[in-house]
Order: structure tokens, then sequence, then C-alpha cells
């Protein structure tokens, strides 16, 4: 499966942005999907990810309540849903998606197999 991700963008502290992520060449809902980050110098962190089913989100506690991971079966779409941002939340976001993710591993990123590039997101004061 090849994952585009878009929604990428400057938004001032507090702000909000929905990224995107098209799936195609696979049966979408047999994946589960993430997204995850990567701030300069720093290691790429779980953010936030949905069952293949789409009922059992999953968050990171620095995300909890303020990010919504959703996914759309007819697009083949995966979204995240940022509001309330902060200047911490700045950092590339990439999406992923695997078939074989149990759900006590679901933040674990050598669970996705299948990866898009990255969508910068900057947030400033």
């Amino acid at each position: 499966v090849q994952l585009q991700a878009s929604g990428g963008g400057l938004v001032q502290a507090g702000g909000s942005l929905r990224l995107s992520c098209s799936a195609s060449g696979g049966t979408f809902r047999n994946y589960a999907v993430a997204w995850f980050r990567q701030a300069p110098g720093k290691e790429r962190e779980f953010v936030a990810a949905l069952s293949r089913s789409g009922s059992y989100p999953s968050y990171s506690a620095s995300v909890k309540g303020r990010f919504t991971i959703s996914r759309d079966y007819v697009q083949n779409t995966v979204y995240l849903q940022m509001n309330s941002l902060k200047l911490e939340d700045s950092a590339d976001y990439y999406c992923a998606a695997g078939r074989s993710v149990i759900s006590s591993s679901i933040a674990r990123s050598d669970m996705y197999a299948y990866w898009g590039q990255g969508t910068l997101v900057t947030v400033s004061s």
C-alpha cells in the first residue's frame, strides 16, 4: 500500500490543522493506521493510531484531548485533526499502516510496514 500525507503548514500556537493521508494499492480496511512525528534532533515518536475497525483510537499522552485520528473507508484516507497546537507539536508528521498490528503494540513504529512521506507542521508563537 502507498501512503501520501498532506496538510502540514505554518500555524500559530493555539490554532488547528488537519493532516490527511491517502492510501492506495491495498485493501485499506485491512490495515491499522497511525501517525508518528519527528522533530529535529529527536527520535520519531508515536502520536495516534486507529485499529482496522476504526473503533479503538490510541493517543500519546502529549496529544490526548487535543488531537483526533479518524479514517474514511470510502476515501481510503486517514485524518489527524490537531487542535490547540503548541510549539512542541512542531515536527515532520508521518502516516503509517500495518496489517499485523496488535493492540498492545499499536504505538510501536516497527509494527507498521508502510510509511508515507513526512508533512511538516510548524507552530509559531
